[in-house]
């Protein structure tokens, strides 16, 4: 597949087209009286994200060998690939598993979600095989005037090798992509409630800088 420039005031990220899809969900089943408290709350107060970045001077030879060594240990040696459009459902299989355990809402992901954001030149899918198994995966993409900005889109771990240390083997493909390109900083953001996934990214030396809230009025959109 030939990836082409496509117009970014029209194109709807990820996060957000996954979001706004839980939030009109939810929506339906209410009108069923089918939704939690918890739900209504998401509702009326939105969702809120941790925003987390790390600046390329933190990276250090120490730390990038810390990390390698970390790997060298681990029982996972995975081999990694960047994702075709072939290989998208792959992508959509270990999301869906992965969130599954995941204290974050959640609503399955579809394949044209990943086709439209694949389209897009700055932004690649990173698949992590173990043992002959698609495992893990990281979505990246590069952001800014400059594309200075190396962001973490999305990534999931199948609960089989979930606190193995595979989230790491694919986080560190991630920086070595993204070091290549020449970003100055890296960047993801983080659901307030997934522990797990928090202290992940923090135990990568990420800092958190601030705080995003997604409700449900952003996302009143006319489809793509």
């Amino acid at each position: 597949m030939t990836k082409k420039k496509i117009d970014f005031s029209k194109k709807i990220q990820l996060k957000k087209r996954l979001l706004r899809n839980i939030f009109l969900q939810i929506e339906k089943e209410k009108k069923h009286g089918t939704i939690s408290e918890s739900e209504e709350k998401l509702l009326q107060e939105g969702m809120v994200y941790i925003q987390m970045r790390l600046p390329v001077e933190r990276i250090t030879p120490e730390f990038e060998n810390l990390m390698q060594e970390k790997i060298e240990k681990n029982i996972y040696h995975a081999n990694i690939r960047e994702a075709t459009e072939k290989e998208l459902q792959i992508v959509v299989d270990i999301y869906n598993k992965s969130w599954l355990t995941s204290n974050t809402p959640f609503r399955p992901m579809e394949k044209e979600t990943l086709k439209k954001i694949l389209i897009d030149p700055n932004t690649v899918f990173l698949i992590a095989r173990v043992y002959g198994i698609d495992g893990a995966f990281v979505i990246l993409d590069l952001e800014g005037k400059n594309k200075e900005f190396g962001v973490i889109a999305g990534l999931g771990v199948i609960p089989k090798f979930q606190r193995k240390g595979l989230g790491t083997v694919i986080g560190l493909a991630a920086w070595n992509y993204f070091k290549k390109k020449g970003v100055q900083e890296l960047r993801c953001e983080v659901y307030k409630n997934n522990n797990v996934s928090f202290n992940f990214i923090q135990g990568l030396n990420f800092e958190e800088f601030g705080q995003k809230v997604y409700r449900k009025e952003d996302f009143e959109l006319e489809d793509n």
